[in-house]
């Protein structure tokens, strides 16, 4: 058979799965061989996803109507490769297909969602029909680039011009969302104008991990569900998922945790959202008295300084010792400069002694503020320049568990988490706000991961400056004041510690200090 010949038949054959993305899956990709070895072909719930776009499609009836698919799953069921192989076959079986990809974040997209198209697209036997960049996927058939094509787009709740006007009717239409769970609703809504084409072939795909209780995805479940084809997907039931790895995450946080839920599970968290600090821990810590948590005298005293990066931010001190957070007062400074900031930290120095002072050194003036608390205070008190988004330690969960992080600023949150079971905070409304209002997820490597002070600001909420200051307190280890006298090497005899506290009441023998 001549080359023309060849061609002819490779497109004869494609054509004929127009209505079954299975069949061209087990077609077009070479199983079992180079990157697919041992992979005899596509899991068995991408399989489901399949069969039920080509049972849609070969329904004369249902055809024409707006397939919705919405997929809830834990990590690493193979969502990314799902959507590459879709992508795939909607492009090769349907000339002129317009096709549109968005994620949750512009990284997501560029990192995440168009290597997993890359290497599908590369492992197809139709690789030489299309031309592929990191952003898009592009017809090599003259005349028909702009027409028949897959685009990757960031999305953006001030421009969503991209999913307003995509239309082609009598072709085919396919729209992919890649954790869903975090599309703004905007996004949901201007997608539903694309919907409306008369003899249009118009996909939906919406797959993510369920990380909110709140939204559009959720709503695919909920009220909306008469309009979704939707499953939950238990990532310990899916072929090549590390067993093991996703046992230790139910044996550390639990079966019915949210943290279980969302990431092994499949299933929508049991909060109104992933609300990193519940709002009863933070009550109870602003109502605990300060006698009942038990202040040693030799915990270290800390400062949390963090620095206002727009107009309507306040720049705040956090005073911290051991699980006293109340006792010393705060100080808030509104539209101060460096110079002033700097100086009434010198002075609440002078007046309480600190061990160390830890400043946010993301903020635009936060190096005046630190180069002037050293020339004020010397080398009296150590000062730590702290990067929130530089590499984050493991971090106490629970008091027994330690936790993955993503960055710095996941660490000491999650460590202010923990303290907070026994602290003691004041009574400050935006404290309390910022610290119930912040969310979290969880990344590609299952390290918590905060919610962005962006995505707070998209809420309509403020930025996080006074959980941020006191989360500052968290950022080092800081050795205690003077080493407590049953420490001593030479001491011999039974030492109660506890009898280093003002009004002291025995405690029994159960009760353990835990100086964070």
């Amino acid at each position: 058979m001549t080359a023309g010949g060849a061609q002819r038949r490779l497109a004869e054959d494609i054509a004929g799965f127009a209505a079954n993305p299975y069949r061209y899956a087990l077609y077009a990709f070479p199983w079992g061989e180079g990157a697919l070895q041992g992979i005899e072909g596509p899991r068995r719930w991408q399989i489901e996803v399949m069969r039920e776009i080509g049972d849609h499609l070969s329904n004369p009836e249902t055809r024409f109507t707006p397939l919705r698919i919405a997929v809830a799953s834990g990590h690493g069921p193979g969502k990314s490769a799902a959507i590459g192989m879709l992508c795939k076959w909607a492009l090769d079986t349907c000339p002129d297909t317009r096709i549109v990809i968005t994620a949750n974040t512009d990284g997501q997209l560029q990192t995440k969602t168009s290597p997993e198209l890359a290497k599908w697209h590369n492992l197809s036997i139709t690789k030489s029909w299309f031309r592929q960049s990191v952003t898009s996927i592009t017809s090599t058939q003259k005349g028909h680039e702009r027409s028949w094509r897959a685009d990757l787009i960031p999305w953006s709740i001030h421009s969503p011009e991209a999913f307003a006007g995509l239309h082609n009717q009598g072709r085919r239409i396919v729209i992919f969302y890649d954790e869903a769970s975090n599309i703004h609703d905007r996004i949901w809504e201007v997608t539903e104008g694309a919907l409306t084409d008369e003899q249009t072939e118009i996909i939906w795909i919406a797959f993510g991990n369920p990380s909110r209780n709140t939204g559009r995805f959720r709503e695919a479940f909920s009220k909306h569900r008469h309009l979704w084809k939707t499953r939950h997907i238990d990532s310990r039931t899916v072929e090549g998922t590390n067993k093991q790895h996703l046992q230790e995450l139910v044996d550390t946080y639990g079966e019915d945790s949210d943290f279980v839920k969302v990431r092994v599970r499949g299933l929508f968290p049991s909060a109104s959202s992933m609300q990193f600090i519940a709002s009863e821990t933070v009550s109870a810590a602003m109502e605990r008295p300060s006698r009942d948590s038990a202040i040693l005298p030799n915990d270290p005293i800390i400062f949390g300084v963090d620095h206002a990066r727009f107009g309507d931010d306040s720049s705040v001190l956090a005073i911290r010792q051991g699980r006293d957070a109340r006792s010393r007062r705060w100080k808030v400074w509104n539209g101060a400069n460096s110079m002033e900031i700097a100086g009434d930290i010198a002075a609440e120095a002078a007046r309480y002694s600190p061990d160390a002072i830890m400043v946010d050194a993301g903020g635009p003036n936060a190096g005046g503020v630190i180069d002037r608390l050293r020339q004020l205070l010397g080398e009296s008190v150590p000062i730590f320049e702290i990067n929130f988004g530089a590499k984050g330690r493991e971090a106490n969960w629970d008091g027994v568990n330690r936790v993955r992080v993503a960055n710095k600023r996941a660490e000491m949150y999650t460590n202010l988490r923990a303290w907070l079971e026994r602290g003691c905070l004041p009574n400050i409304t935006r404290l309390s706000d910022d610290l119930t209002a912040l969310e979290y997820g969880y990344n590609a490597d299952n390290a918590i991961q905060l919610e962005r002070k962006e995505h707070l600001r998209a809420r309509g909420l403020p930025s996080s400056d006074y959980s941020d200051a006191l989360a500052l307190t968290f950022a080092e280890h800081v050795e205690a004041r003077a080493l407590p006298t049953y420490l001593m090497p030479a001491q011999e005899r039974e030492y109660d510690r506890y009898a280093e506290l003002d009004q002291y009441n025995r405690y029994s023998g159960e009760d353990r200090y835990d100086r964070h």
